[in-house]
């Protein structure tokens, strides 16, 4: 007989104790795994783990009420990537439509490797109940369910059938969120009857567990390779992308930096890497970086990347690297990205790799006159940005760039700014002074619309005392406006910056740059030819927003944008700055993009536009190359 102690506990109780004693641990500190858990509660997870949660209480499992399912997952995602993915949060829901209302939310955890645990309702396991409310039923394949919809998004999927599988199951969730490679969205399907089922489980499946977040040192072999290369450059460019941020290797990249002049280009992910007035920082790469970034990284004989994933706004759809001799070393703790455009691997962390290539190039140094040269070209792309940001008219309508402007002239160096879709993001790729490592929060591995005001709740909790700011156009503001609620429920002082330019901007503009004519973009009425070219829609986001609990402040004009930013941003209180821009074609806007973008134009058309745009489609497309 085993004496092995126990304690009866149901299933959804079981999981609860366990996630409250998961901690990470690196460089010595220690960080509690599952901050807290998102719910919103119906037939697949009331009894369970609703039960479970209020059993447990506050202290053991922080609750927070959510009003959408993928909502409630960008706001742990926000929190997670704030806290450098040493935290995470859960998030439940029923099953049917609460459980796939998480693949969207699912997917961008993934695809930009930040962890958030999921926790969906499933059916019955013991099928005593068949079929249940909002069951799929398959012909020939009874055990699917809509959960499975989760899998092709999640770094690790199981569906706990039985009491006792949960225990590996759990003990591999953890493993898989807390891997700096592996990491992503994890999700454990729980039928309902299997929640509330009781079960002895051993005790020490609830003692606490640290589970160190490792840094990997390069291999010997590849760091030589890696210095030669690099020795050997006479053009070298950084690249800096997302990773250098997870792996707190910002001052290591610093220190690089400043022994060996070489420049750094930013991915959206990367931005804020080095701070924006440092020398070398040359700010965004690719499709919607700076002019300077994209004329050296033509010219560049040597590409390092650090940290980065290449998508195609990077690489400008790989035409953006034009020297037919350019070679890449790329330094990720993903072997996956490191092989990338065939380049020379350094497999390790960012932070030991670039502290160890930091002491292996003593004495090495970018030629002066190259320095000179991208010094000179970060000044002129300075003057553009004081130009796009500058209003020579303080009682005009302000353009986008004008609201950046003024907002840039408000935030605080450790203030967060938070985007994701729209002609938002090109825009401050471009323009944005990143101040401090965490103030540019840009989403845009999926670039989803609607993630900017759960993921400022989430940020907000993960940095309380930290003004953060979400950016939204009136397109992404209608997607997932009702975590708005959450905010005021919670007492969160999340500010909102909301633009009203009546459509979907960034899309329009592309449409008409594809020969698509704008087709489906503006928010107007339809015209008397039944196209939508009428009179702009007259909706009230400002009202709508005040409907759900915010504070709003107006601004028709340059001075009382700045006014109106600088009130939210003292207030105690989530707060609503509606601002609607000038978005006449002779207004000012942005820098055109430095760099292509692959978007195919039709072939073959009879509308001139799209003519037109297939010529100048044929004629970019003969600059991609294949580095190999």
């Amino acid at each position: 007989m085993s004496t092995t102690p126990t304690r009866r506990l149901t299933v959804a109780q079981a999981l609860v104790r366990f996630l409250s004693v998961q901690y990470t641990e690196r460089d010595g500190v220690r960080h509690r795994l599952i901050a807290g858990t998102w719910g919103i509660f119906g037939h697949g997870n009331v009894a369970g783990l609703g039960q479970a949660l209020l059993e447990a209480g506050e202290d053991a499992m922080p609750f927070h009420q959510g009003r959408n399912e993928q909502s409630m997952v960008h706001a742990a995602v926000g929190y997670a990537r704030q806290l450098n993915r040493l935290s995470t949060q859960a998030v439940t829901t029923s099953i049917g439509p609460g459980a796939t209302n998480l693949v969207t939310g699912a997917a961008l955890a993934t695809i930009n490797r930040l962890p958030v645990l999921l926790l969906p309702g499933d059916y019955f396991a013991t099928r005593t109940a068949d079929p249940l409310l909002q069951q799929l039923e398959h012909p020939v394949e009874a055990d699917l369910s809509v959960n499975d919809t989760l899998r092709p998004v999640s770094r690790y999927f199981d569906r706990v059938t039985r009491p006792e599988a949960l225990i590996p199951s759990a003990l591999n969730a953890v493993r898989v969120l807390t891997d700096p490679v592996e990491t992503g969205a994890v999700t454990l399907s729980l039928p309902q009857d299997v929640q509330a089922e009781a079960y002895d489980w051993p005790e020490e499946f609830f003692a606490e567990r640290v589970w160190h977040v490792r840094r990997p040192a390069p291999d010997p072999y590849e760091l030589a390779e890696a210095v030669r290369a690099i020795r050997a450059a006479e053009r070298p460019l950084i690249v800096a992308g997302g990773g250098i941020h997870h792996s707190q290797a910002e001052d290591a990249l610093k220190a690089l930096v400043d022994a060996t002049g070489i420049p750094v280009a930013s991915t959206q992910a990367g931005k804020g890497s080095l701070r924006y007035d440092h020398p070398a920082d040359l700010g965004g790469i690719g499709h919607t970086g700076t002019a300077v970034s994209d004329d050296l990284a033509r010219t560049a004989d040597l590409i390092i990347g650090v940290g980065t994933r290449y998508t195609d706004f990077t690489t400008a759809s790989n035409t953006l690297f034009q020297n037919p001799g350019v070679r890449f070393v790329n330094l990720n703790i993903a072997a996956f990205d490191a092989h990338k455009l065939a380049a020379r691997t350094l497999v390790c962390d960012a932070r030991a790799g670039l502290t160890a290539l930091t002491e292996a190039l003593s004495g090495h140094r970018v030629n002066s006159v190259y320095e000179a040269e991208y010094g000179a070209g970060k000044a002129r792309w300075e003057q553009v940005v004081d130009t796009a940001f500058s209003a020579a008219d303080e009682n005009a309508v302000p353009t986008q760039t004008q609201v950046l402007g003024a907002l840039d002239s408000v935030v605080g160096d450790d203030d967060v700014i938070i985007n994701a879709a729209g002609s938002l993001p090109g825009d401050l790729h471009k323009l944005w002074r990143a101040r401090s490592p965490r103030q540019y929060h840009l989403e845009y591995g999926y670039s989803c619309m609607g993630y900017e005001i759960p993921a400022g709740i989430g940020v907000q909790q993960a940095a309380p005392d930290t003004p953060v700011w979400s950016l939204v156009g009136d397109g992404t503001y209608l997607m997932m406006p009702t975590e708005i609620v959450t905010a005021v429920q919670e007492g969160l002082p999340v500010n909102l910056v909301l633009i009203q330019n009546h459509g979907y901007a960034s899309i329009g503009g592309l449409s008409e740059s594809v020969g698509g004519e704008r087709f489906g973009t503006p928010y107007r009425y339809r015209a008397a030819d039944g196209t939508f070219t009428g009179a702009p829609l007259p909706v009230d986001l400002a009202a709508n927003a005040a409907s759900l609990g915010m504070d709003v402040l107006r601004a028709k004009t340059v001075a009382e944008l700045r006014t109106a930013l600088a009130t939210a941003r003292e207030s105690d209180r989530p707060t609503c700055v509606y601002v609607e821009t000038d978005t006449d074609s002779t207004a000012q806007a942005a820098p055109p993009a430095a760099a292509w973008w692959d978007v195919p134009v039709a072939e073959t058309a009879t509308r001139e536009s799209a003519v037109r745009a297939r010529e100048e489609y044929d004629r970019q497309v003969a600059d991609r190359c294949r580095h190999l």
